[in-house]
């Protein structure tokens, strides 16, 4: 295992899609981070929101990061002292993390008809959370099996973590500064997974990031939420929490999250259609204050200019301007 001064940081794309501009961004913020620090950075594939799963698209991932000039030290391909690095070859470990919530008593088998409750495989994203939950099945003595066969037509049960009422969350965002929140009063008791041995985001992100001795956690601004939710987890199984910047999306004109109506940002396509590593990465880095416009740049050129200091503190729209560029 690498010394615990060096720091180490992860790449964690879920094949629920091909990889688009707003991802690229991030994780080329994320890979300078560490290179610029000469850590160590690990690859892990998040391939358990089941039924989005693209055929192929885990492939294509890795394909467009390398494309981009981005590498890692440990992953699928790589090998590494903490594999496997695809989260659906991992469930063990989550049902090991399951247990000790289980055993004391900071979980609970949930049958609420609920969007977080349909979508509890993958990451939360801001705006995806719904009203605060009443916790009406908290008090419901049943195991997840018992609940399960409530449920008509047949669906998987959630489990819940007992969030707590008056247990304020605080860290310190690398780019946000102070963050507190109090998870109870935001949202309630939150989901932690929709599957019997606990395979489910917020628990396999927690559990993996700590067996992976992941130091460090740079992602978009939409899972700020999330850490809050996450540190209670950590702390619920005795886990030392990485620290954790959330660095601003990439959006729309309009100022909504990337889709097709602002134009095919996927990386793939941008390939297919000519544009160079070199001038989408000069790109991402110019929105970032580290390049020129115009720029032509790889990434191994940037690490002596990689400063969190100098994004801009609002989401980058993809302007005409940015959509001529590459020719969307």
């Amino acid at each position: 295992m690498t010394s615990p001064c060096v720091p180490r940081g992860r790449l964690a794309p879920s094949p629920t899609g091909a990889l688009h501009l707003g991802n690229a961004r991030t994780f080329l913020a994320a890979w300078l981070s560490i290179r610029s620090r000469g850590g160590t950075i690990l690859l892990r594939m998040e391939d358990l929101d089941h039924p989005k799963i693209k055929r192929g698209a885990a492939e294509s991932a890795l394909q467009d990061l390398r494309w981009l000039g981005l590498d890692w030290d440990e992953g699928p391909d790589a090998g590494g002292p903490c594999g496997p690095y695809v989260q659906s070859e991992r469930i063990p470990h989550y049902r090991r993390a399951l247990d000790r919530l289980l055993a004391a008593g900071l979980v609970y088998p949930c049958t609420c008809a609920r969007r977080d409750v349909q979508s509890a495989q993958s990451a939360p994203h801001a705006g995806d959370d719904g009203p605060r939950y009443s916790g009406v099945c908290r008090e419901k003595a049943r195991t997840y099996a018992e609940a399960a066969a409530l449920l008509e037509p047949p669906r998987l049960p959630a489990w819940r973590f007992r969030a707590g009422a008056g247990r304020m969350t605080a860290f310190r965002d690398g780019f946000r500064g102070e963050c507190r929140q109090d998870v109870n009063a935001a949202v309630g008791d939150f989901v932690v997974a929709r599957h019997a041995d606990g395979a489910g985001y917020m628990l396999a992100v927690v559990a993996d990031d700590a067996a992976m001795g992941v130091t460090e956690v740079l992602r978009a601004d939409d899972l700020l939420d999330a850490t809050h939710r996450q540190l209670l987890v950590y702390e619920a199984l005795g886990l030392a929490p990485p620290s954790f910047t959330h660095i601003p999306l990439v959006v729309g004109e309009d100022g909504n999250r990337l889709a097709k109506r602002h134009g095919d940002t996927r990386l793939t396509d941008l390939r297919a259609r000519g544009v160079s590593a070199a001038k989408l990465v000069g790109l991402l880095a110019w929105s970032c204050g580290w390049a020129e416009w115009g720029e032509d740049v790889m990434p191994r050129d940037l690490a002596a200019r990689f400063d969190l200091r100098s994004i801009p503190p609002r989401p980058l729209a993809l302007d005409a301007r940015l959509r001529t560029y590459l020719g969307l």
